[in-house]
C-alpha cells in the first residue's frame, strides 16, 4: 500500500447517507446472520449518520472517511468530549473489500493524532465479544491498546462487551504507526 494515496477527509465531501451505507456495508456479513437483532442496530447507524451531518461543528467535525485514490475504504470516528482525561473512539470500520491491508490502524493513528492535538492523553475503545469482532480485537491489540474490562450492557448487545485503553507515555504513536 502507496500511504501518499492515502486521504483522511471530512465528511461533507459526500451526501447525507454515505455514514450508514459505509457502515452496513463493512457489517454485512455479520447482519445477514442475525437481522433480527442487528436491524435495531441499523437504525442507530442510520441516526448516527443524520446527527453527524446535522451537527458539522460537533459530531460532524469528530467523523472522518479515508479515501485511497480517491475511493472510500473506511470510516472512524471519536468523542473528544472528556479531554483532557480521555478520548474515545466510536465508529471505526473497513469496507471489507479493503480489510486486512492495514487501512484500520493507520485510521486509528490518525484517530490518537487528532487526539494528541486536543492534549487528549488516553483513548478508549469497545469492542464486542461475537466472533465477527475478533479482527477489530487484534486491530487494537496491534495498536497497543489493553483490555481494562468486560460487561454486559444488553442495550448495546447479548455479548460481553471489551473496554480497551491506550496511553500514550506506554505506547508512543511512531511505534503504532512504524
Amino acid at each position: 500500500m502507496n500511504t501518499a494515496e492515502l486521504k483522511f477527509t471530512s465528511i461533507f465531501e459526500f451526501p447525507s447517507g454515505a455514514l450508514a451505507a459505509i457502515i452496513r456495508d463493512s457489517y454485512r456479513s455479520l447482519t445477514n446472520t442475525e437481522p433480527d437483532f442487528w436491524r435495531e442496530q441499523q437504525s442507530k447507524w442510520n441516526a448516527f449518520d443524520h446527527d453527524a451531518y446535522a451537527h458539522p461543528n460537533t459530531i460532524g467535525h469528530c467523523v472522518f472517511l479515508t479515501l485511497v485514490e480517491n475511493e472510500i475504504v473506511g470510516l472512524a470516528s471519536f468523542d473528544p468530549r472528556e479531554a483532557p482525561q480521555w478520548g474515545r473512539i466510536g465508529q471505526n470500520c473497513i469496507l471489507p473489500q479493503f480489510q486486512r491491508r492495514g487501512f484500520g490502524k493507520l485510521q486509528i493513528a490518525e484517530i490518537l493524532r487528532r487526539f494528541q492535538e486536543r492534549g487528549i492523553q488516553t483513548a478508549r475503545v469497545k469492542s464486542c465479544e461475537h466472533p465477527f469482532f475478533i479482527a477489530a480485537q487484534r486491530l487494537y491489540q496491534g495498536c497497543n491498546f489493553h483490555e481494562v474490562r468486560r460487561y454486559r450492557d444488553r442495550s448495546i448487545c447479548d455479548w460481553e462487551l471489551i473496554e480497551y485503553e491506550w496511553e500514550r507515555r506506554y505506547a508512543p504513536m511512531k511505534r503504532l504507526i512504524s
